[in-house]
């Protein structure tokens, strides 16, 4: 009898670039990697591998182990790259100014701006977590100007309503509602019932 052929796994980029926030990319990692059915991609700048010392106590292969396949940023010819790898998407997190503004002006110097690109002409989810503060003018019109590319723009600002007592709860409050847009059920977050159910819940 005939062996069924293994089906593919869904596939996920997760690009890591050099702003502020590196911890969220990081919990995106960490939850995706025990999501049943996937496969995760990582690639990471420069600026970003350098933020993991100033932002966590891990080591970059800690964070590289996280992932079920890790891309250097400068190989442009990395299956990301193309289109005809297929993926369910892309998470830019943090996005720093700079990355969203090449993502806008379909700059694809490197491998994480290449993959956002193809994301975005496959017409797949991309989400990108710019962090910044405060915002200038010319901030505000990338993210503008992202959105109308398609781009889901989700600044990381944390909601108080769910009562985080820790910064992991902080983050997992942003990290489950951005796996929700790509329909992944993380168990991180508690779908808001009204008053009522926030007081039966004290």
């Amino acid at each position: 009898m005939a062996r069924a052929d293994k089906p593919e796994p869904r596939r996920i980029i997760i690009g890591i670039s050099g702003a502020s926030g590196l911890p969220y990319g990081v919990r995106l990692l960490e939850v995706l990697r025990r999501v049943p059915g996937y496969e995760v991609h990582l690639v990471m700048t420069a600026a970003a591998k350098m933020n993991v010392a100033i932002e966590t106590d891990l080591q970059i292969e800690d964070v590289e182990k996280l992932a079920h396949v890790v891309h250097s940023v400068r190989n442009i010819s990395a299956s990301i790259a193309s289109g005809s790898f297929r993926t369910e998407g892309m998470i830019v997190a943090p996005c720093s100014m700079r990355t969203l503004s090449c993502i806008v002006h379909s700059n694809s110097e490197n491998l994480l701006l290449r993959a956002a690109d193809v994301v975005l002409k496959e017409r797949r989810r991309l989400v990108v977590l710019p962090r910044e503060a405060p915002l200038h003018t010319g901030h505000c019109k990338l993210m503008y100007e992202a959105s109308l590319m398609g781009v889901i723009v989700f600044p990381p600002m944390p909601a108080f309503y769910h009562r985080p007592r820790t910064i992991d709860d902080i983050l997992d409050g942003t990290v489950g509602r951005v796996l929700d847009l790509f329909g992944i059920d993380s168990g991180l977050v508690r779908p808001w019932k009204g008053i009522r159910q926030l007081a039966e819940d004290e």
